[in-house]
């Protein structure tokens, strides 16, 4: 990646140079241009402000605290890391490059240690430095769970997995020097020592929870009301469940931040529970973008691909979301391999896909592994779903039924969200299909707000009978280790807050997922994940439905707009402006 060549000032005093990282332009307009094309709109115009709209508020502005996709989007114009995502758009989006680190991690010791040398110029926005000690205690935060929840907590499973560190606020040691695998020689220089290599660290770096926290400006659980900024913009005013405006932090020098354009004054959401209503003001051009961009459906879709000008502003990246069913081997007689495979023959794919909103929503899953992770091959199709264009093989199907001692089929229960109508259309679709072989199920309607609650306890699911478990699963970073760990590592299996609700059992995965953590070379780490993905396969602990997408909608005044893997296929939004 090349830096900064040379700066300029408008006469507002704007410092208005571009990295010559920026994407090479694409269209101006057109369906699917900033999924497809290049930067639609490229603009180096600084000036106006940017318009959000969002029918829900974040779950927390604290970078430590949020866990929505949106957010840590967002949170990129008032807080840095040592290293993140490149500002590109599709699949070179999740090239990590030097944030507030100079250059990425000089790693030693076999993978087990990370060191940092951070930038120079880098200030917090009252214009104090930026020091190494604020990245650590920023990362601290995420031991003091009891106070500040919510967040992930994958950093902390990877410096301290027996969590002998109690947190910030609970540091009783007389030298106060913290979590013991993070070092701060000096205010430049950072070392984080891991106890197991794992290949995937820098990226758990890259994550909001791996902000710095100014110590003198923690209020703990207020901090999500007003951050202190390491970005270009600072916290201005912010009313919870209504509004927040950002504006410029003047102390952010563009010399020292080689991702960010900030060509907006000023930021703005509104927060508004009424879809129906957002949406029109979106279209009418009162604001240019929903913050969650997590898809237009119904009628909304309807109206933007009736009209073409609306339809001209239409884009449907991958969002990087499965849309799958687990099948718990506790639940009998699903505890039969063959009676799995029995449904994932039978399975009418091309149906679940009307079912879940047609092709525009998402491409039939031949297998769990995303295209958006590497180890992923578009190849792959152990069930014959996409040579079958996605309808079932009903005899294959009978085949199983009788392998597992069911000739006549058997019954069970399928779990769905009550609070989805898309995915109980889904249910609805798979119980016709697995009919047509015999094999009769309900469809239990769970409370969407306890959803995850109800099918993490074995217990309850085992209790239930619920042998079929609809669900969507999303990593946190674009590696098999985030993406299919929880789902398959039979050691994730949990009496509660348990995701792998398969219940898959296997030591030769599990072997597998130790060797691509380790692994540096994320291509060989790929081909460890292609491996436990046709374990998986061959398993048939999960069906895989489809491999989602989101359509978007993009205002007439934006600039620099593309779309970008490591934010859920949404835009990338640091890199947009407004034209007046």
């Amino acid at each position: 990646m090349s830096w900064m060549k040379g700066s300029s000032e408008d006469d507002s005093g704007h410092n208005t140079s571009k990295s010559s990282s920026t994407p090479k332009p694409g269209p101006t307009s057109g369906n699917n241009a900033a999924t497809k094309g290049g930067v639609v709109n490229a603009s180096t115009k600084p000036g106006g402000t940017l318009k959000f709209i969002s029918k829900d508020d974040a779950d927390s502005w604290d970078p430590q605290r949020s866990y929505y996709g949106f957010v840590w989007n967002f949170s990129r114009f008032y807080a840095r890391q040592l290293v993140t995502y490149a500002p590109k758009p599709g699949k070179d989006g999740t090239e990590l490059v030097p944030d507030l680190a100079e250059r990425k991690a000089e790693v030693t010791d076999g993978g087990k240690t990370y060191t940092y040398t951070l930038r120079k110029g880098i200030t917090w926005q009252d214009g104090t430095a930026i020091t190494s000690q604020d990245i650590k205690y920023g990362i601290e935060r995420i031991w003091a769970q009891d106070e500040i929840s919510g967040g992930p907590t994958f950093l902390q499973q990877a410096l301290d997995p027996d969590l002998a560190y109690k947190g910030p606020y609970k540091d009783t040691s007389k030298d106060k020097l913290g979590l013991k695998a993070i070092k701060t020689p000096d205010d430049r220089t950072i070392v984080f020592t891991l106890p197991k290599a794992n290949g995937d660290f820098e990226r758990m770096l890259a994550t909001p929870s791996a902000s710095p926290v100014k110590k003198t400006k923690d209020t703990k659980d207020k901090y999500q009301d007003n951050p202190f900024s390491s970005g270009p913009y600072r916290f201005d005013s912010y009313e919870p469940g209504t509004s927040l405006e950002l504006v410029r932090n003047t102390n952010w020098e563009r010399s020292s931040d080689p991702i960010r354009t900030a060509l907006p004054d000023r930021i703005t959401v509104n927060i508004s529970s009424d879809e129906q209503t957002n949406t029109k003001a979106l279209f009418s051009g009162d604001y240019d973008l929903d913050l969650q961009s997590s898809g237009l459906t119904g009628a909304s879709l309807a109206q933007a691909t009736r009209s073409s000008d609306l339809s001209a502003r239409l884009d449907s990246p991958s969002n990087g979301l499965l849309l799958f069913a687990a099948l718990p081997r506790s639940v009998k007689p699903l505890d039969n391999v063959h009676c799995r495979k029995a449904v994932l023959y039978a399975a009418d794919r091309k149906n679940l896909q009307t079912a879940a909103g047609g092709p525009q929503t998402g491409d039939i899953a031949p297998h769990m592994l995303p295209p958006t992770i590497a180890g992923s091959d578009s190849s792959y199709d152990p069930y014959e779903t996409l040579k079958s264009k996605g309808k079932p093989d009903t005899d294959k199907a009978k085949a199983e039924l009788k392998a597992c001692g069911e000739s006549s089929g058997f019954r069970t229960t399928i779990a769905v969200r009550n609070n989805h109508p898309t995915d109980v259309d889904v249910a609805l679709s798979l119980q016709a299909a697995l009919r047509k072989v015999g094999i009769t199920t309900d469809i239990d309607q769970v409370d969407g707000t306890h959803f995850s609650e109800t099918m993490g306890a074995p217990a309850t699911v085992k209790k239930k009978g619920y042998g079929i478990v609809l669900y969507r699963w999303l990593a946190d970073f674009p590696t098999g280790q985030s993406f299919l760990q929880p789902l398959a590592d039979s050691r994730f299996i949990l009496p509660t807050g348990n995701f792998n609700v398969a219940e898959l059992d296997d030591p030769t995965v599990d072997d597998l997922f130790d060797t691509a953590i380790a692994e540096q070379d994320p291509a060989k780490a790929g081909s460890d994940y292609a491996q436990i993905n046709r374990r998986i396969s061959d398993s048939a602990a999960y069906l895989p439905i489809l491999f989602q997408k989101s359509v978007i909608w993009r205002g007439s005044r934006l600039t620099n707009v593309y779309t970008s893997e490591p934010w859920e296929g949404r835009y990338d939004y640091v890199s947009l402006g407004v034209s007046e």
